[in-house]
């Protein structure tokens, strides 16, 4: 139920809790704060330290009088209508799924900004477990981003549309750390530091959170053009410093990893028919020019054959354009019937002009 049906007298603004506070999720606070039809209803924190620190405060804003918790109970229990769920991703699907049901559960909708975009591509026990979540709490769960989201999946839906036949679909993404200030992001997520024994023992549980978070950009756009995949395959490329880096992040030692390729390719007929390439740099300038520069490409081969590339001043703050995705997605999927809703479902959600 949409809250302008509920307060037929006008709507109250959306009570938005944000669910973790990386930069993703300070940029959410931020965002609900600055918006006069939306308010700040509750914040989760993963660590400790930040439990019982004031939510604008956490956001580098002024305090916003809402006390930041690490109880998920505390959360369950607001009144609230949308948590924007914003984690770092993680291989173990199964907690995150018990995570999201518990929040549907409780009556509020969720937008993602970590997976959630097609969750049919993790088969029908865990559609049929965030369906009857959902049910439970007549409440709607979508999937928003800027790369997983829009650029790896809504765009190429989107240039599909002028082309009458289609063989295949092609998205790339390359990004650059260079000036990317989170160790954690830089160092233990993607691995750049590493010699390469370390890297490759983490790249197990790596390969398992990426495969979960891109096989649903491919079977979104699958089920977009009407076909079925029959697997994804992936592949992971890796390249080393050649020289000693110099990041926001810190030191990139030379011989360490400093570049990673990711390849995700659904296939259908026995040939791929859509390829995600993700690509990470340390360092741009000093790594794997054959890998191509920073920004964006689509490819549509058919006919006729479409491109669009982007580079990386494309948008000139890809964290705050996330969070728009998601903000902006917030009135659509609070008036939505109860369910999964991808962006299949619901119209291109667009900001508002300030005049």
């Amino acid at each position: 139920m949409s809250t302008a049906d509920a307060f037929p007298q006008g709507p109250r603004p959306y009570r938005v809790v944000q669910w973790a506070t990386g930069a993703v999720g300070r940029s959410v606070i931020r965002g609900v704060l600055a918006r006069d039809d939306m308010e700040l209803a509750g914040v989760w924190v993963h660590a400790p330290e930040k439990a019982g620190t004031d939510a604008g405060v956490l956001a580098g804003r002024d305090p916003a009088g809402i006390i930041a918790t690490g109880d998920l109970d505390d959360i369950l229990a607001l009144d609230a209508d949308c948590v924007v769920y914003a984690p770092s991703p993680t291989p173990d699907r199964s907690a995150e799924l018990d995570l999201v049901c518990a929040l549907l559960s409780s009556g509020k909708n969720v937008v993602s900004l970590n997976g959630f975009l097609y969750p049919g591509a993790h088969g029908p026990h865990y559609v049929n477990e965030l369906e009857q979540a959902c049910k439970r709490g007549r409440a709607s769960v979508h999937g928003s981003g800027i790369s997983n989201g829009f650029m790896a999946d809504a765009m190429p839906l989107m240039l599909t549309r002028l082309s009458r036949r289609i063989t295949h679909v092609y998205a790339r993404e390359v990004s650059d750390f260079a000036l990317h200030p989170s160790w954690r992001m830089v160092h233990h997520m993607l691995g750049f530091g590493k010699d390469e024994d370390a890297y490759r023992r983490a790249l197990r549980p790596a390969r398992t959170a990426m495969r979960a978070l891109y096989s649903e950009s491919l079977h979104l756009v699958a089920a977009g053009l009407g076909i079925d995949l029959d697997e994804v395959d992936l592949d992971v490329d890796h390249r080393l410093a050649r020289t000693d880096l110099t990041t926001a992040a810190g030191p990139i030692p030379r011989g360490t990893v400093a570049a990673a390729r990711w390849r995700f390719s659904g296939l259908a007929g026995g040939r791929p028919v859509i390829t995600i390439e993700v690509v990470h740099k340390a360092s741009a300038g000093e790594m794997c020019e054959e890998w191509g520069r920073p920004g964006y490409s689509l490819r549509v081969d058919g006919e006729p054959s479409l491109t669009l590339a982007a580079d990386s001043e494309w948008v000139s703050d890809p964290i705050s354009a996330a969070t728009a995705h998601a903000l902006n997605a917030v009135p659509a999927v609070c008036a939505a019937e109860p369910g999964i809703r991808t962006h299949l479902d619901l119209p291109m959600i667009g900001g508002r002009m300030r005049v």
